[in-house]
């Protein structure tokens, strides 16, 4: 697969990209989406789940829309440090230290770095783990809660820049005895594409090596800075 191909087909990582699940937090009686949400940029300060990922193209004339699925692994530590480790279809990785986005296709052996700043904004990634309350996140998103549905609590989280990549961002979240889990990120941009991320194997909290955060690229790479 061609390398921009690649890179707009990793644009539903924002997609991307993703954390997690209020293990271990006492819920409020009647506690909606946005309760829960509130709940989980509160208390989460790091995290780690594994992800699978389905991005469906908008439909055209005559022809079904067409998905593509991926999977791997996810690990956030606030503010604003997370990396996404694809493993299939192919092995891509996806590096923000706090100031560069880094992306690495490991078949072209070719990177990207953006300034993470720019390149953010009001995405779903930013939406999890770049502010440190939902008050904070105010300033990017409009939140309203959405009706329950399949066993989860849902909140629409919409950004307030009129001229963003993406229109809506959907957080599924399911109350348990033990606390709020994030288990679905509905994401749709102003293309017309969505891309669903669903999440398992939750850690809250974890202690990570801040090794996780840094990007060296390999030997050899050829390293662009659009």
């Amino acid at each position: 697969m061609h390398s921009l191909s690649r890179r707009h087909w990793l644009a539903g990582w924002a997609s991307g990209l993703g954390a997690w699940a209020l293990l271990f937090l006492a819920v409020p009686a009647q506690a909606d989406g946005v309760d829960l949400l509130a709940q989980f940029v509160k208390q989460a300060r790091s995290g780690r789940a594994d992800f699978t990922q389905v991005v469906t193209s908008p439909s055209r004339a005559g022809q079904t829309p067409r998905s593509k699925t991926s999977s791997g692994s996810f690990e956030f530590q606030r503010p604003g440090k997370f990396r996404f480790d694809y493993r299939k279809p192919f092995v891509q990785t996806l590096v923000a230290d706090g100031q560069t986005l880094w992306m690495h296709d490991v078949d072209l052996n070719q990177v990207t770095a953006r300034k993470q700043q720019q390149v953010l904004g009001a995405t779903p990634v930013a939406l999890l783990t770049a502010g440190t309350d939902l008050q904070s996140l105010k300033a990017d998103f409009q939140f309203s809660p959405e009706p329950a549905r399949d066993g989860l609590e849902w909140v629409r989280a919409t950004p307030l820049a009129a001229d963003g990549q993406i229109r809506a961002v959907m957080v599924g979240l399911r109350a348990t005895p033990l606390g709020p889990e994030l288990a679905v990120l509905d994401v749709q941009d102003s293309l017309g594409q969505r891309s669903v991320l669903t999440f398992s194997a939750f850690q809250l909290n974890p202690a990570l090596p801040a090794s996780q955060f840094v990007f060296k690229a390999p030997a050899g790479a050829d390293i662009l800075r659009p």
